[in-house]
């Protein structure tokens, strides 16, 4: 049974009003409990006695105007649709009625009461169909937000400002080191922009070369080069009126940085050896480790290119500088984690939460969740649900953090990736450049050479292990021979 408010000067209206809804029925049973009032004041204390789905609000009443109590009586009763009434036709009060909240406006006398019934039940149906999507939103939004952890006040300004992106389609520039789950965030601005599911396309720009990045990102016709036998949509294409993601937008080389320059200002592009003109419906959120301002002085990314990504910039904080946040990520992560390997570790002591919150976490959040996973494989070993610090695989000491924006080499993390030898043995500890070709020696073994998969172990762009495999004498092998030393799961 639905709740009806009436309140009306008019006692002769309000009582026939009344009668005429008590009489309705469905399913055999009163489809209305009706609640009045003659006065403003009446009204609001009968709206929070009654908490009513509907209220038909008189527009004059002897202390108030309907109009004047539109926002206290919302205030009260929720969600309730309010109808207001009047028997005089002006266009300048329907027009702030409408934009006061109030769901319609009708006028006296009532020609049919059927017609009344009728605005009564759509005033109904659409707080239903309201209720409904605010549960789904509130699901969706505790499923999409899940993964970001943290109540620290820099997460807490980031959540603020994605709120305040989701509001528009501007182009977004997300910027931040490896590991700190750019991709993420950009997915939950994506989710929380539109209403229904869209595409979400995301491409790594540092993972696939040149010659196909173009294809990749414009699609091709057929024949446009050799091995093109059909032709194929790109992901500006198939982001149709979704999102398109650039992560690593740093990398591109400035060729494709021309190129899609173009786009992004006209708005259009065409396939690879294609003369059609496509319309780029998607939007464009871009997403780099490195810091631009300093790429485009070294002459490495275009300044125009800059500007025009630039819109709307997020920048996520490192773990280091948000340490407050590392045990409600490590509990998040362990359950993850739990799922994968099917055991339940879910208690971490004292001392060793607060070893995992004093490290500095060159990789983020990436690598915490990487030394968990580890650890909880270790764990899987032996019976409990404790993470006992003997658990964890050796990890480096706090070390002063970089500068904000700068890349993080893979000497850094090298460290963290090998087991200490012993306080007498000191000889066998490697230099930092054999750590690091030893590291990469190592994880171009585990992808059997592939490149794009190495740089995303690594956290690296491929301009930067191109480089490395020169200057190692990795280049021309695609299965690198390890050198060997006392040292425990290089990767």
């Amino acid at each position: 049974m639905e709740t009806l408010l009436i309140v009306d000067d008019d006692v002769s209206l309000l009582e026939t009003l009344k009668m005429h809804f008590e009489e309705i029925e469905q399913d055999g049973q009163p489809r209305y409990q009706v609640a009045t009032a003659t006065s403003a004041a009446a009204g609001l204390r009968a709206a929070q006695e009654a908490m009513p789905s509907v209220v038909i609000l008189d527009m004059m009443l002897p202390d108030r105007t309907g109009l004047e109590i539109i926002e206290e009586m919302k205030g009260l009763c929720g969600d309730a649709r309010i109808i207001l009434v009047t028997a005089y036709h002006d266009m300048e009060t329907t027009i702030r009625a409408m934009k006061a909240g109030a769901f319609d406006y009708i006028h006296k006398p009532f020609p049919d009461p059927a017609a009344l019934d009728l605005v009564v039940e759509r005033a109904l149906e659409y707080r239903q169909l309201s209720r409904r999507a605010d549960e789904v939103h509130r699901e969706n939004a505790a499923a999409r937000l899940g993964d970001i952890v943290g109540t620290s006040p820099l997460m807490q300004q980031l959540v603020k400002e994605i709120g305040k992106v989701t509001g528009s389609h501007a182009t977004v520039l997300i910027t931040g080191e490896s590991g700190t789950g750019k991709e993420l965030i950009a997915r939950v601005i994506h989710n929380y922009s539109y209403d229904e599911p869209r595409p979400f396309i995301g491409i790594n720009c540092s993972a696939i070369v040149d010659t196909l990045l173009e294809s990749e990102l414009f699609g091709h016709e057929k024949g446009a080069f050799t091995g093109a036998t059909a032709g194929k949509p790109g992901k500006f294409e198939l982001a149709e009126d979704g999102t398109v993601f650039l992560d690593e937008i740093g990398d591109m080389s400035l060729m494709l940085q021309a190129k899609l320059l173009r786009v992004l200002q006209e708005r259009e592009f065409e396939r690879v050896g294609g003369v059609k003109r496509i319309k780029l419906r998607a939007r464009v959120i871009a997403a780099t480790h490195r810091a631009l301002v300093e790429e485009v002085e070294a002459g490495r990314f275009r300044e125009d290119l800059y500007q025009r990504l630039k819109v709307i910039t997020l920048q996520i904080p490192p773990l280091r500088e948000r340490r407050e946040d590392i045990p409600p990520l490590v509990k998040h992560l362990l359950e993850r984690i739990n799922e994968k390997v099917h055991k339940r570790v879910t208690r971490v002591p004292g001392e060793v939460m607060e070893r995992l919150t004093r490290l500095p976490w060159r990789g983020n959040v990436r690598e915490l969740e990487n030394v968990l996973t580890r650890a909880t494989r270790a764990v899987v070993l032996a019976p409990g649900d404790v993470l006992r610090g003997d658990d964890l695989p050796a990890l480096e000491s706090p070390l002063p953090s970089p500068e904000p924006g700068r890349a993080t080499s893979a000497h850094h993390t090298a460290s963290a990736m090998f087991a200490a030898p012993a306080e007498d043995d000191a000889s066998l500890i490697p230099t930092l450049e054999e750590a690091e070709r030893q590291l990469i020696a190592r994880a171009m073994t585990v992808t059997k050479g592939h490149k794009g998969r190495t740089c995303q172990i690594l956290g690296i762009s491929r301009p930067t292990l191109e480089r490395k495999l020169q200057k190692y004498g990795l280049a021309q092998s695609q299965s690198p021979q390890v050198h060997t030393f006392p040292v425990k799961d290089a990767l």
